[in-house]
């Protein structure tokens, strides 16, 4: 055979059985620990700045039922970035707090309400919905940090070859991996910096925050969560499947893919490294690049994992009738609830 479908094929299995051989005789615990050992070996590592604790204040505004401030922190060595935090108006006592993740699109902005200039968006929402508005209007308090590579945060390099280029994804993640590093790992360890920060805002209670991820900002999401167990609740939206389904069916962007992780778990094994915590898992009927078929087998496998653990009534999910979007129809109360 000239192309290389059956190879691919193949090589597959042959990893499956792989991962089927090595857990055989591993305890539920041993097999977790490992795991979490491989995820986070498998993102490469990055010089960390000593102090995320004071940021500079960018601006403070007063907006439609809560406050809009924007911060920039430090997390990686050598970078910066802006953060938006919104806290409800009149805010008393400590609240739960939330981070919110985007993924390709404009930033932060595309998801707390604005355009990608930061004047208020008063046109229909796009795909992201405005979620951090939505969830601080919930009651809680909201941070969401700029991703690596996408709106403001897109490469120099990138702008001066097209100034609109939608993201700086190939360019990262192809010269990272050259270094031993991955796009998500620089990603993860400026969301987790970003944990640092948030659990020292004084309106956040730090026992009660929680993550909400969109498509690529699921993959964060996830990650985040199964590494920090200071994230004690997450709501995956536009990204929960399963690799053979979804990242391998369809053409996706290069910062999807990690090397060699296929041979340690497949993605609902991965996300279930969450488990005993809460879990939501939410997808469109019709999303094209993330299949139904695949958003099912990923339930069905999860809540395996979820019952194994004895808290398969925290395992909740929504298949949605919609495409690649946000509807939060259900998982917006589910985070109210079990942050409350």
């Amino acid at each position: 055979m000239w192309n290389g479908d059956a190879l691919i094929d193949k090589l597959y299995e042959q990893a499956r059985e792989h991962r089927e051989r090595i857990g055989r005789d591993e305890a539920p615990g041993q097999k977790k620990s490992r795991l979490k050992d491989s995820l986070k070996a498998s993102l490469g590592e990055f010089e960390l700045t000593a102090d995320t604790y004071n940021p500079d204040l960018l601006e403070r505004v007063e907006c439609d039922g809560y406050i809009r401030e924007r911060v920039e922190l430090s997390v990686v060595s050598g970078l910066t970035f802006g953060a938006y935090i919104l806290i409800p108006a009149n805010a008393a006592g400590k609240l739960p707090g939330v981070i919110a993740v985007h993924g390709h699109g404009y930033g932060s902005r595309q998801i707390c309400g604005m355009r990608p200039d930061g004047t208020t968006d008063t046109g229909e929402p796009d795909i992201y919905n405005h979620f951090a508005v939505q969830l601080v209007k919930k009651g809680f308090v909201v941070i969401a940090p700029d991703v690596i590579g996408f709106g403001e945060r897109r490469m120099q390099a990138d702008l001066a070859v097209d100034p609109d280029t939608p993201s700086s994804c190939y360019t990262m993640s192809t010269h990272l991996l050259m270094l031993g590093k991955t796009l998500t790992g620089l990603r993860v360890a400026e969301m987790l910096g970003t944990l640092d920060y948030f659990a020292q805002r004084p309106e956040v209670d730090s026992t009660r925050i929680g993550i909400a991820g969109f498509s690529g900002g699921s993959l964060i999401a996830y990650v985040a969560s199964a590494l920090d167990e200071r994230i004690r609740a997450s709501l995956l939206i536009g990204f929960p499947n399963t690799f053979k389904d979804s990242i391998m069916a369809v053409h996706h962007c290069v910062c999807n893919y990690s090397p060699g992780i296929l041979m340690q778990a497949e993605l609902p094994e991965l996300m279930g490294l969450i488990a005993p915590r809460p879990l939501f898992l939410e997808s469109g009927d019709n999303d094209p690049i993330f299949p139904a078929v695949g958003f099912s087998k990923a339930v069905q496998q999860l809540q395996q994992i979820y019952k194994q653990e004895g808290v398969d009534h925290l395992l909740k999910y929504d298949l949605f009738p919609g495409v690649h979007e946000i509807s939060g129809r259900i998982s917006f109360e589910w985070l109210k609830s079990v942050l409350a």
